[in-house]
């Protein structure tokens, strides 16, 4: 089995489709993140700013890309800061 070269978005675009028939927005996203335990958070967190830290070509596709996920990853660490400093 080939590696999932895809981004976080391709991958969320692709499991919205499949599970509802269109893609997640980056807004529903940001909402569905605080549903997520704080260590689940954290860790997707991570990941993301993993992602983050990787290779970009010079496209126009891959940097606007880039810049959305660079806006949902705001966005979730947002969330996050909001609901620690609520204690969840």
């Amino acid at each position: 089995m080939s590696e999932d070269d895809r981004d976080f978005l391709e991958r969320a675009d692709s499991i919205g489709t499949n599970l509802y028939g269109k893609p997640i927005s980056p807004e529903s996203m940001a909402e569905n993140f605080a549903l997520y335990g704080l260590k689940k958070r954290a860790e997707a967190l991570d990941k993301f700013d993993s992602e983050l830290r990787g290779e970009i070509d010079s496209s126009p596709h891959s940097l606007r890309r880039r810049v959305a996920l660079m806006d949902l990853r705001r966005r979730m660490d947002n969330v996050h800061q909001a609901l620690r400093k609520a204690g969840r």
